[in-house]
């Protein structure tokens, strides 16, 4: 639209000159090398507590990739712009040139890979236990069976439990409902997304239980962007790699995670 507008004007030099001015400068970071951009814009779907979420009165998005990105964009020298846009919609978006980067507890893969580029891994998800503080019997899960272990009714961490064998399962409809009946003894230990036990524990403050390291399963969420704009992965990455040096990241981690990576 503004390419069709200069071309009317062109009739007079010296406003397409001082239109042709304006825009050696793109506002965005999906420009070449000799943009002075100075925005990068973002694309999450808001609805993946604690990566990214809206309380209710907030007007700031809020979450771990918020936080994050927001970190990366000042370290980088760009204001950041956050778009909310439905997970099935981030690629295609980015692929219309409508966004520059997307963050969303977006797990790197092959198949993505296909369509876009990643930066360096910045979380690693997976399936994580948690038992009572004074719990010395469970230290893997190996150790599970012939124990109860209580896990989110509908989630993938029921079937991987099932498959260790000997364990029995019991599922509840919330990971506060799964605390609750560690905490009341009913089982002998949780068994959810890592983000989920992790955040869970941290938010509540929650203390008589413990989260082991050991994952399940692992997945590595890296943030995406446009295929051929390798320019702006090394930016990430750049970036990504001082907040890691500085402590910056391991500050945001912590509201978020606690002190366990």
């Amino acid at each position: 639209m503004k390419f069709k507008k200069l071309f009317v004007l062109l009739a007079a030099c010296v406003f397409a000159t001082l239109a042709l001015a304006g825009c050696g400068g793109s506002n965005s970071a999906s420009s070449g090398s000799g943009s002075s951009a100075k925005v990068l814009k973002v694309g999450s779907s808001i609805d993946f507590a604690p990566f990214e979420f809206q309380d209710e009165g907030q007007k700031e998005y809020q979450g771990f990739d918020m936080d994050l990105i927001r970190a990366i964009g000042k370290e980088m020298g760009y204001e950041v712009e956050i778009q909310n846009i439905g997970f099935d919609g981030l690629i295609p978006a980015m692929q219309a040139k409508n966004i520059d980067v997307i963050i969303s507890g977006m797990t790197i893969n092959d198949e993505r890979k296909e369509n876009v580029l990643f930066s360096d891994p910045y979380y690693q998800s997976g399936l994580t236990m948690v038992v009572r503080s004074d719990e010395q019997a469970i230290k893997s899960f190996q150790d599970l069976k012939g124990h109860k272990v209580a896990v989110q009714i509908g989630t993938t961490s029921a079937e991987a439990v099932k498959k260790l064998g000997g364990v029995e399962v019991k599922e509840l409809n919330t990971p506060a409902d799964c605390f609750m009946e560690l905490k009341g003894n009913g089982v002998d230990a949780v068994v959810n997304d890592r983000p989920v036990n992790d955040y869970y524990i941290t938010k509540s403050g929650e203390t008589g239980v413990k989260a082991l390291e050991e994952k399940l399963t692992a997945e590595d969420y890296g943030i995406a962007m446009a295929k051929d704009n390798t320019e702006l992965q090394s930016k990430i990455n750049e970036a990504l790699k001082k907040l890691k040096e500085n402590g910056e990241y391991d500050k945001i981690y912590a509201k978020w995670f606690g002190g366990q990576k």
